[in-house]
């Protein structure tokens, strides 16, 4: 791989991780656009393996609260008089991760096959722009009034990680996008904007770990003998560094917006994609 080619897709990579305009839809379109072939199977490991830095750049990031919920996780289990609101979502994030968890790994083989159509792309685009719609219209509805009816981190239950985990594994489809599923599922669920983005991240950390360890130890020949561990570890080193600054800037962002900006620019990218197809500037597979 061409060392500029591998920048950009870790650029592009870094941005649309946690945005809620699919990284995987937008990795699939910028490959297409450098010609290359989407299932090869080096390129399937390559764009699943350098999700592995944007993850490193979460983990970082929320270091001190993965931190307070693993030990208020861990001194629950040990001590039911320790059993507090940390022990509590230490348990969400643990039931919360298990769905895609199965169904990744039960669809694996049609997620890297037919599910890779850039119409399928241009597609889940625009229709799940509909649905984060919905979901940020009805956000704005319980904030409205001279009392929020939003409700915060603290009021988060299992029952509300495992939809909103369950929902996650719609991501699986190209353009739906994770942060896209899981905070339009947490905004349904009448959590707040900053609250459903958070936790966005934390239910995308064991998944994105998990699918990237297993790309690593599963292809490691198909990178060795096709894309290259140099131009795959550059891409990956820059998505790190990237998504740690998108991550910052997110979150400021929604303590104060709607997501209007991030629906108006999936339709807008829908139908750019949707052009390339229909001149024929790129094929669909």
């Amino acid at each position: 791989m061409d060392w500029f080619v591998s920048f950009v897709l870790g650029v592009v990579e870094g941005i649309t991780e946690f945005l809620p305009i699919s990284s995987t839809g937008h990795l699939t379109i910028t490959e297409k656009l450098f010609g290359w072939s989407i299932d090869a199977a080096d390129v399937t490991a390559f764009t699943a393996i350098i999700q592995v830095g944007a993850i490193l750049a979460a983990i970082l990031y929320f270091w001190k609260d993965i931190v307070r919920l693993a030990a208020g996780w861990f001194k629950g289990v040990f001590k039911k008089d320790l059993r507090g609101t940390d022990y509590r979502l230490g348990w969400a994030v643990i039931v919360g991760s298990i769905p895609i968890g199965v169904v990744g790994l039960a669809l694996h083989s049609i997620i890297e096959g037919v599910l890779r159509s850039l119409w399928v792309v241009a597609g889940a685009l625009i229709l799940w722009s509909v649905v984060l719609w919905v979901a940020d219209q009805y956000c704005s509805k319980l904030a409205t009034g001279a009392r929020s009816m939003l409700r915060d981190e603290s009021s988060l239950t299992v029952v509300d990680a495992l939809i909103i985990g369950s929902t996650q594994c719609l991501a699986l489809i190209p353009g739906v996008s994770r942060s896209g599923a899981t905070i339009s599922a947490a905004l349904l669920r009448g959590i707040d904007r900053t609250t459903a983005t958070r936790w966005s991240f934390f239910l995308g950390i064991p998944a994105l770990t998990a699918s990237g360890a297993l790309q690593a130890v599963k292809a490691y020949d198909d990178i060795a003998g096709g894309i290259g561990w140099g131009p795959t570890a550059l891409a990956t080193v820059v998505s790190f560094g990237v998504a740690y600054a998108t991550i910052a800037w997110l979150l400021k962002f929604v303590a104060s917006n709607r997501f209007t900006l991030f629906i108006v620019y999936r339709i807008i990218a829908g139908l750019a994609v949707i052009a390339l197809l229909l001149f024929g500037i790129v094929p669909a597979v």
